[in-house]
């Protein structure tokens, strides 16, 4: 399925938009943007690479090219694509190259993989923005690629292990910076 495909799309009505990140592990990222308002689904999966349909094992070896992301399907009545962004830079570290916390390899990559014009263009601004306060973004912006939704033992996974080791290491500290800088935000 491409990433542009509309079958979010399907209520005239109240349409829902999409949003397709990578900020690390798809565990984590997917974890917080559950619990945000206005966000109606979140599917881990994988997208920027050559294969495909890849497999997790193969997402794992670092050869497909692909990074481990989320689609976020929103309603933009009431949650924005910008502060989408603004919780996703402040719950990742955007500083550190294919790198996140001890996941290392191209596919943790920080990466925005935009729908369109606006969505670049706030990305874009997004990043520059960090990088005048200081944070040096290596995020990476590109269209929007093929995504493979990730298996589905991946998905919902932290709530379905919330004490599998790393999820009770890597998560909770993500999902406290959520409800510290955006509790007006949470479900």
């Amino acid at each position: 399925m491409t990433i542009q495909d509309s079958e979010t799309k399907t209520n005239t009505q109240n349409p829902l938009e999409r949003a397709v990140v990578g900020g690390g592990c798809f565990w984590c990222t997917e974890s917080v943007f559950r619990a945000v308002r206005g966000v109606k689904a979140v599917t881990s999966g994988y997208a920027g690479g050559a294969r495909a349909n890849p497999t997790y094992e193969q997402i794992c070896s670092g050869a497909t090219g692909h990074a481990e992301v989320i689609a976020i399907d929103f309603d933009p009545n009431q949650i924005s694509f910008e502060r989408i962004l603004d919780i996703f830079f402040a719950t990742h570290d955007p500083t550190t190259l294919n790198r996140q916390g001890n996941d290392m390899g191209t596919q943790y990559r920080s990466v925005i993989f935009y729908l369109d014009d606006a969505q670049q263009q706030k990305a874009v601004a997004k990043i520059e923005q960090l990088k005048k306060e200081g944070i040096k973004a290596v995020t990476e912006v590109s269209p929007a690629p093929e995504f493979y939704p990730a298996e589905t033992y991946h998905q919902n996974y932290y709530a379905k292990n919330p004490e599998q080791g790393y999820c009770s290491f890597m998560i909770p500290p993500k999902l406290s910076k959520l409800k510290q800088y955006f509790a007006d935000d949470l479900i």
